[in-house]
């Protein structure tokens, strides 16, 4: 029997979590094989699709911090408060999974399949390989050339565009999650959906976006003069970048927003070219610094 007809060949991941779900678990037509990540509001799994027989990725709707897993696969909400905390982030995953559904560009993640139960939901995706942006970044001794960072900008822009065609603001970008595949484009991750209905109900801003790379109107509770819109993911966008090419995180836009300290692009990239010798063009520069404002 081969790799690809085998669950059992799969190798496990490493990762644990005291409620995650354990291997052999079925779901469906799935089988969990191991635990592939753990985030504030979810969890990822490799699974193993018997009925098309290929791996695929799961990912289940679990904030931790709300819910619990009681014998067997169902949560259990570990408060009578946190109720609607929890059914608000839960409807926002269901919505989550219906965009990801309607849109269709190679650098936007595929559901191939949705379901509710066990007082949660599930989300049947490809099982990526690669790494993300931020662990790629890690690895190079230098910043990368503009031809390969504008190669993964041509990607990622084409898949905000097809975002904001639909309405929809991504919210959430950062460099875990830019997904750098092995063999295709890279993708971008994790619509923050569910992250940012908790947000809403719990107004614990900080706790729940990501700070540095988050534009000002994240923060505002619907001002007008602070509305979110397509610019807003751009800033996140180009915050990676910028933190890219310093090899660090760039400056939370709250701060930025008293008293701007943040190193301008232009001189990074002054910097980069008189270190390492990696030059980036004019219009690349410009590009990145005017959409790093804070107020668009």
């Amino acid at each position: 029997m081969n790799a690809v007809s085998s669950p059992a060949s799969a190798p496990a991941s490493g990762i644990s979590h005291t409620d995650a779900l354990p291997p052999g678990t079925r779901l469906a037509e799935f089988e969990i094989l191991g635990l592939l990540g753990v985030g504030g509001f979810g969890m990822v799994y490799k699974a193993f699709d018997h009925s098309l027989h290929r791996a695929v990725a799961i990912k289940e709707y679990m904030p931790s911090a709300l819910a619990g897993r009681s014998e067997g696969q169902s949560l259990w909400v570990r408060s009578s408060s946190d109720q609607q905390t929890f059914r608000a982030g839960l409807a926002s995953f269901v919505g989550e999974a219906r965009l990801l559904a309607q849109f269709d560009h190679p650098s936007l993640v595929k559901v191939f399949r949705f379901w509710e139960a066990n007082n949660t939901a599930y989300m049947v995706m490809p099982l990526y390989t690669g790494m993300t942006f931020k662990q790629a970044r890690a690895q190079m001794r230098t910043p990368p050339s503009e031809a390969w960072l504008r190669k993964l900008l041509w990607s990622i822009l084409g898949a905000l565009r097809v975002l904001h065609e639909g309405k929809t603001l991504h919210r959430d970008i950062s460099p875990d999650n830019i997904f750098l595949q092995d063999n295709g484009p890279p993708v971008l991750l994790d619509l923050g959906a569910a992250r940012h209905a908790i947000n809403d109900q719990d107004r614990k801003h900080t706790a729940v976006l990501k700070v540095n790379y988050a534009p000002i109107e994240q923060y505002s509770d619907g001002d007008e003069e602070l509305r979110q819109g397509p610019w807003s993911d751009l800033y996140s966008l180009a915050a990676v970048m910028h933190g890219c090419l310093c090899n660090d995180t760039p400056l939370p836009a709250t701060l930025r927003s008293i008293r701007d300290r943040m190193v301008s692009f232009s001189r990074v990239a002054r910097t980069v070219k008189r270190q390492f010798g990696v030059e980036y063009s004019a219009p690349f520069v410009a590009a990145i610094a005017k959409s790093l404002a804070l107020r668009p």
